[in-house]
């Protein structure tokens, strides 16, 4: 039997980045189950259908599909699962914010049209290999993962679910800023640019679309799949170094995410509580500066609310309303007031701006100093350098 290994430049650079993609496949999962977390185990399961979508490429430039017997055996495998690559990229989004995320019955049904197509497919290789022995389906030659159908199917379906993707990490925010008072330092840069890079690998699928008017011709499609390929190795790398950090810090219990529970409707009722807001402004105002509770660098809604003997609501619906705020920026006002204070008094001459910062509660100089211009409108030094 034949077999035509003719890797050449084309099929040799994809291999480089199949292979480095099934090694980081295999570690994320690998990390998944050593350290029992959910979005490594999503994000193995990513990386393994990013290189399993460049692998008809890299074998197609390395004259397998010119060969009848690869050839075959290719065609009835369905590597480029492109209906499920959006299901999988909305659910590693969810665990990474949701340590607790499992996937419910309800989100199975994410899952349906990727299985229709794994039936279609099904179909077709029973029809043409073992009822018909001959092509029928295939009779044009063509493999039906390349088809310009499925392929716009699927990026389509990865337009809608990075859309969900976006609306999930929106309402995370909105919760977060109204729960704890270090809100930034939970946001997830590498989510955001995760999404990016998705955002990217999408607009460069559209661009090719409409740039190539010979899309369906197999050899015209090269410069999409390395552009892809190095987006995709991006993911990978960046992607694994995050979840080596996540287990780090949950093996030794430091900075522990809170659990994102809530849905976005509760994000309505959690500041629509009615009550009578003055009197409890007072009481809020003397907990944080009397106890000076803005100090913990943790503090969270919670803390407060058993500080006063009440339930959450009450507090965010004080710190809504009564003073305009969501309960991050609330605390963070506090902590800017306390680091003037100390200025006032002359402290800096004695210890550092982000001493300072830190001794008022704040977790970083990063977020200090954006809490500060957006309460004065100055950075810190400068504001130093007027008051003096």
């Amino acid at each position: 039997m034949d077999f035509p290994f003719s890797f050449g430049p084309k099929s040799s650079l994809l291999l480089i980045f199949f292979f480095h993609g099934m090694v980081f496949s295999i570690l994320s999962f690998r990390n998944g189950i050593i350290h029992q977390n959910q979005s490594s185990k999503w994000l193995g399961l990513l990386l393994f259908l990013y290189s399993m979508y460049i692998t008809p490429y890299m074998l197609g430039y390395a004259g397998w599909y010119a060969n009848k017997t690869t050839r075959e055996i290719l065609f009835f495998i369905p590597f480029m699962q492109v209906l499920l690559i959006g299901p999988v990229v909305y659910f590693y989004s969810q665990s990474l914010f949701d340590k607790s995320f499992r996937i419910s019955k309800k989100r199975w049904l994410h899952f349906i049209p990727a299985l229709l197509y794994a039936i279609y497919s099904l179909v077709v290789f029973i029809t043409d290999k073992l009822i018909l022995d001959d092509y029928y389906f295939y009779a044009d030659g063509r493999d039906k993962d390349l088809a310009n159908w499925y392929q716009v199917a699927g990026l389509v379906s990865m337009i809608c679910y990075l859309i969900l993707s976006l609306r999930y990490y929106n309402d995370y925010k909105s919760i977060i800023f109204q729960k704890v008072s270090y809100a930034e330092s939970i946001l997830f840069r590498w989510i955001r640019n995760f999404m990016m890079a998705f955002l990217a690998i999408l607009i460069l699928r559209i661009i090719f679309f409409i740039t190539n008017p010979e899309w369906g011709e197999f050899g015209s499609q090269f410069w999409h799949y390395i552009a892809f390929s190095f987006v995709f190795y991006y993911i990978s790398i960046n992607g694994y170094t995050n979840a080596l950090k996540t287990s780090v810090l949950s093996d030794i219990n430091f900075h522990a995410t809170p659990i994102f529970k809530e849905k976005e409707e509760e994000i309505g009722s959690l500041i629509s509580t009615e009550i009578d807001v003055q009197p409890w402004k007072k009481k809020l105002s003397a907990v944080i500066e009397e106890d000076k509770l803005y100090e913990n660098p943790r503090l969270t809604l919670s803390d407060v609310a058993e500080a006063l003997n009440t339930n959450t609501k009450v507090i965010s619906s004080v710190v809504n309303s009564g003073f305009e705020m969501n309960f991050n920026d609330f605390i963070n006002y506090h902590r800017i007031e306390a680091v003037k204070k100390k200025l006032a008094d002359g402290e800096h001459q004695n210890t550092t701006l982000l001493g300072i910062a830190l001794e008022c509660g704040f977790n970083s100089k990063a977020t200090f100093n954006r809490a500060f211009k957006k309460n004065t409108s100055l950075s810190p030094k400068d504001y130093l350098q007027k008051v003096s």
